[in-house]
């Protein structure tokens, strides 16, 4: 199982920095923010998508992932008029561009928050065609589409393996693929491994980190209360192929890089032991 870098983390840091940690510290691939100051997606059609390029090619680790900044301010393309819901998808559009442009396998997308006025059928209505655009130009592209739940905290739109399953059934596009962020179904009391089961070979990638209850917060592995050893060991008995991401995203911003490091050597240690 090969094991990713997310940037977001490092967002008052050179980009850079992100690159060389990531190879110092021995991850096998970056999964690149799409955000401001370093890899925004008309920032890199404006032509800074060379430098990215550059960094690549010198530190010789890929970019598989690109998560383009989109489920706040200003686009989140859940809640809104019309008029707001295609400016979002044309953003994503050209997000997905720019991720086919850096080498991308993947780029991963989450339905935010619908609003508090919102019902189910308007929800579904709305999720179900943005998915279907994306997921046709994901195509085109031939990137995948990933497509994240979240926590009840951030979203009243995606947030289980049913509302993953329940999407593709209504949209059947081998480019449109699901993942599992462990915060969520933790703090639901959900099973975890149920991913599996119910996506089935719709399940691409994880986003592995630790995580505490009553809260969204990504935690260091190791340091919250999933059980990732034996979390480890159910993926290797389960066979899975997949990737896999240690997003610690924001709330190490001061330090990304000493919990970058601490971080991939935990998950390296309870890989060896599950027989990664």
């Amino acid at each position: 199982m090969k094991i990713g870098m997310f940037t977001s983390g490092y967002q008052r840091n050179p980009l850079e920095h992100c690159f060389q940690d990531a190879r110092r510290f021995g991850y096998d691939f970056i999964e690149l923010w799409g955000g401001r100051p370093h890899a925004y997606a008309p920032d890199l059609k404006a032509g800074e998508i060379e430098d990215v390029k550059r960094l690549i090619e010198q530190y010789e680790m890929p970019v598989l992932g690109y998560t383009p900044e989109h489920n706040a301010y200003p686009y989140n393309f859940m809640i809104g008029s019309e008029l707001q819901r295609r400016d979002a998808v044309a953003y994503l559009k050209l997000c997905l561009d720019m991720a086919k442009e850096l080498g991308a396998d993947y780029m991963l997308v989450s339905p935010a928050h619908a609003g508090y006025q919102a019902d189910y059928e308007e929800i579904w209505s709305r999720m179900e065609k943005t998915i279907r655009e994306l997921g046709e130009h994901a195509e085109k592209k031939e990137v995948k589409l990933v497509v994240e739940t979240l926590t009840p905290y951030e979203s009243n739109a995606f947030k289980s393996a049913n509302d993953a399953a329940e999407l593709f059934k209504r949209i059947d596009s081998p480019y449109v693929v699901g993942m599992c962020d462990l915060v969520p179904p933790y703090v639901q009391h959900e099973s975890i491994m149920a991913y599996l089961d119910k996506l089935g070979d719709k399940m691409y990638h994880f986003h592995i980190i630790d995580g505490e209850q009553g809260t969204d917060s990504h935690i260091v592995p190791g340091e919250g209360s999933i059980p990732l050893k034996e979390l480890f060991m159910e993926l290797k008995e389960a066979g899975y192929q997949g990737t896999a991401t240690l997003e610690l995203v924001t709330g190490y911003i001061n330090e990304p890089r000493l919990y970058a490091r601490r971080a991939v050597s935990q998950a390296r240690a309870y890989m060896k032991e599950a027989g990664f």
